[in-house]
């Protein structure tokens, strides 16, 4: 079931192959077997695509039910089973605002001293990548796409906003129209964040042509780039709470549908670390959002640092406060 789930969602053998850890003729051979078995044809190929039939569209919400419930079996064995141990490695894009992941690595460390943690941040999209080649057992990303081979649970959402320096002209207009943003100089995150790839279609959607003067990896480096007049940004509106953007004008963007930027906890079908990325995702009920209460911009990890612990371990054994 694992390999039409991977088919159906990248529609092309070779990836799908490469995601399932197959040889793609390995790949092929499995799904003409389940094919033979059920008397069907589950997917229609061309030379170009893989497209799901009819009955491949029926199997598939079967098929994703059935490996997570593969999934939750494989953890509910091994919760039962003596103290867990091992290595757990999780990344997240900085400052998501609806989970704080120093917290949550905090509390799970605590809880399960015998794990090594290890901890990464990157943009959304880079990790997804570093979950489907295995190189991450949890990530908390910022996107919604090429998600469907992999586990994901919504964590929740919120719109993006427009900020502005207060002597700006879009300053000064109450309601935005598209047009308006036409031509603009704009501070936007690299290509490999989420909100970059939100931006980059919302625009060309409403047919705005926009200048990307400054891309950044940093949300404290957006905020004082907008501040300082470098360009106007197009953020989650929990960014333009911040106090770093105190001084900035915040407006909606126009038309009644807001766009909405969503967080989700993604890890693969068939996670290495099992019991570990299960036991740290029931945490998230515990854990605060990074708005719950004030915090400083290490507990939420906004302020990178290069010297920072790539295993967190060490570091709360000390006492010390995590960044990364």
């Amino acid at each position: 079931m694992e390999y039409v789930v991977a088919l159906a969602d990248e529609r092309h053998f070779t990836r799908a192959a490469e995601l399932a850890g197959i040889s793609q003729s390995g790949l092929s051979s499995a799904i003409r077997g389940l094919e033979q078995e059920l008397g069907t044809a589950l997917f229609d190929r061309t030379t170009r695509r893989v497209e799901p039939t009819a009955a491949g569209f029926a199997l598939l919400p079967h098929a994703r039910a059935l490996l997570e419930e593969a999934a939750r079996a494989r953890e509910a064995v091994m919760r039962v089973g003596p103290a867990i141990s091992g290595s757990l490695r999780v990344g997240a894009e900085q400052c998501l605002g609806l989970v704080d992941v120093s917290a949550l690595l905090s509390t799970f460390h605590q809880r399960h001293p015998g794990v090594a943690t290890e901890f990464a941040q990157a943009g959304s999209h880079e990790l997804v990548g570093a979950v489907r080649e295995g190189e991450l057992d949890v990530a908390f990303v910022a996107t919604d796409r090429h998600l469907g081979a992999l586990r994901h649970t919504f964590l929740g959402g919120e719109p993006l906003v427009l900020v502005v320096p207060p002597d700006h002209r879009l300053a000064r207009r109450a309601t935005l129209r598209w047009e308006m943003l036409d031509g603009a100089d704009f501070v936007d995150f690299s290509e490999t964040w989420g909100v970059r790839t939100m931006n980059d279609d919302l625009l060309a959607t409403h047919g705005v042509h926009r200048r990307v003067r400054c891309s950044v990896n940093d949300v404290h480096t957006l905020l004082d780039l907008v501040t300082r007049g470098l360009g106007v940004a197009i953020v989650p509106a929990h960014v333009a709470r911040k106090p770093q953007a105190a001084t900035l004008v915040t407006r909606e963007l126009p038309g009644a549908a807001q766009p909405s930027w969503s967080v989700s906890a993604i890890c693969p079908l068939a996670p290495a670390a099992d019991a570990a990325s299960a036991l740290l995702l029931e945490l998230l009920g515990e854990t605060p959002t990074c708005e719950d209460e004030p915090r400083t911009d290490e507990t939420c990890m906004d302020a990178p640092r290069e010297d920072a612990p790539r295993d967190i371990a060490p570091a709360l054994e000390q006492g010390v406060p995590v960044t990364a």
